[in-house]
């Protein structure tokens, strides 16, 4: 009987220090990997800047570029999801919880990212990927060296990435080649640029920042804005014989008579002039003479990875394990909503504390769950097609009805003034919300073409039905 339980302990120890030895060298091999994939990162991060800081004419170039612009953010996923995505103590709550929102109103672009995966199996997956790229990557960065340099101003290299405009280097690259591009002699008709994309997703800040392109600006001596509303409201004998670039908004559709009588007015300007038209309406894109640039939302990797660095700023993120898992949670939950990244990345970065984020974590989750409940989609499609959305939970679970009404324009702030208050302020202190009406600054930008937006909220004991009061804002202009 002794050897027989001598025995069976005996397979037991050997088994259990089997599994032990087995466990010990997954982990090394897959810490192995993770370093490669760190040092990899850096080659292909170092490339991008580079490339970003260059102009491409090529579009075989601006096509590897994008490609190498996707492997490194999912890479830069993966690592992070290795080093804190099974962090010890980790709220698993959280992570079941946002999934579970997320899945509820899916988005199509992040469906691939939020699937629950093998950490070690997509360390391996992104590895593979930024090997591939890597070694395709000598023959890119020859002709990058091709490449006429960009000319910088001196304080640039010390700004924040807050205080400039994050990816979109291809598309930018792009815009510019088809604006310093010789026009056609033997047409009078200008060359009209499309940049189409949805709400909110950076199409004026991209217009806004090749426009401010040294080359640009030296290849046309004026750059007029226009929108719908004075679309034909061209001082023609200001601008005879002079290269100009008129950039036009255009929210609702316009006949084609309209557009050829305005096309009409450029072809009087000087020999060159171009058209760049600014649109969420894909039908527009009938007046473009050349491929539109159209702009989508960010992928989930490259915005999750967007949202760390702008939540973590110049602080180092393996300094806060804790922090760095929870913030995994909030790109589910946010949705891709560039608005509501740089809101809440930079409340978060003034309170370094795993249990404010937390609550601000928890707080937004309520507001998710109960516009699921109440209008059945999430928070960001509402405002982005300007329908009310409720923010009671975020100040807690027993306020009373709150919602967040459409964005007001300029002129409707200055003649009838409210109390302000930023979103970062109420993130911070929700005790702080006023008795009654109010104006909420969502977000302020800190790039041009320096929007704000600013959103009425009457007060929460308001009986109000939303429509009567959607009849009384006025649309913003969102005209640059």
């Amino acid at each position: 009987m002794d050897l027989a339980i001598s025995a069976v302990a005996s397979d037991l120890a050997s088994r259990f220090i089997s599994i032990l030895i087995n466990r010990f060298s997954i982990t090394s091999c897959a810490e192995e990997k993770a370093e490669r994939l760190q040092r990899l990162l850096q080659r292909v991060e170092t490339v991008v800047e580079e490339a970003d800081a260059r102009y491409i004419s090529n579009s075989g170039m601006l096509s590897q570029l994008r490609m190498l612009e996707d492997v490194m953010y999912r890479s830069y996923h993966a690592l992070h999801t290795f080093k804190y995505g099974d962090l010890e103590g980790a709220d698993e709550g959280v992570r079941k919880g946002s999934l579970s929102l997320y899945f509820a109103a899916p988005l199509k672009r992040f469906q691939r990212s939020c699937a629950t995966i093998d950490n070690s199996h997509d360390l391996q997956s992104a590895l593979e990927s930024l090997e591939a790229a890597v070694a395709n990557m000598t023959e890119f960065v020859i002709l990058l060296g091709g490449c006429e340099r960009m000319s910088r101003r001196p304080y640039d290299t010390y700004l924040y990435l807050e205080n400039f405009m994050f990816g979109r280097h291809a598309e930018k690259q792009q815009a510019i080649n088809i604006l310093l591009q010789p026009s056609p002699l033997n047409t009078n008709a200008p060359t009209v640029l499309p940049i189409i994309g949805g709400r909110l997703v950076g199409k004026k800040t991209l217009v806004a920042h090749v426009c401010n392109d040294d080359k640009v600006r030296r290849h046309f001596s004026h750059i007029l804005h226009l929108n719908r509303d004075n679309l034909q409201i061209i001082d023609r004998e200001s601008y005879i014989s002079r290269r100009a670039l008129v950039i036009v908004e255009l929210t609702t559709d316009v006949t084609d008579e309209e557009w050829t009588k305005f096309c009409s007015s450029v072809s009087d300007m000087g020999q060159g002039s171009k058209v760049i038209l600014i649109t969420k309406l894909q039908k527009l894109s009938r007046f473009g003479t050349v491929k539109p640039v159209c702009l989508n939302n960010l992928s989930f990797e490259e915005y999750s990875y967007l949202f760390k660095v702008l939540s973590f700023g110049s602080t180092n993120m393996d300094d806060h394990p804790r922090l760095a898992s929870t913030v995994q949670e909030f790109p589910m939950l946010l949705r891709g909503s560039l608005v509501s990244a740089y809101a809440f990345a930079d409340a978060l970065k003034k309170n370094m504390s795993a249990h404010f984020w937390a609550s601000v974590l928890d707080r937004w989750r309520g507001v998710v769950e109960s516009n699921l409940s109440m209008f059945g989609e999430h928070p960001k499609l509402l405002l982005e097609s300007d329908r009310p959305t409720d923010i009671a939970r975020f100040i807690s679970p027993s306020t009373s009805l709150l919602r967040l009404m459409p964005p007001r324009s300029e002129a409707d702030t200055q003649e009838r003034p409210l109390p302000m208050l930023t979103f970062g302020e109420l993130i911070e202190d929700p005790g702080i919300l006023p008795r009654g009406d109010f104006d909420l600054v969502t977000w302020k930008t800190k790039i041009a073409p320096y929007c704000q937006y600013v959103h009425f909220v009457p007060a929460a004991h308001a009986e109000q039905k939303p429509e009567m009061l959607l009849s009384r804002r006025k649309r913003p202009s969102l005209f640059l």
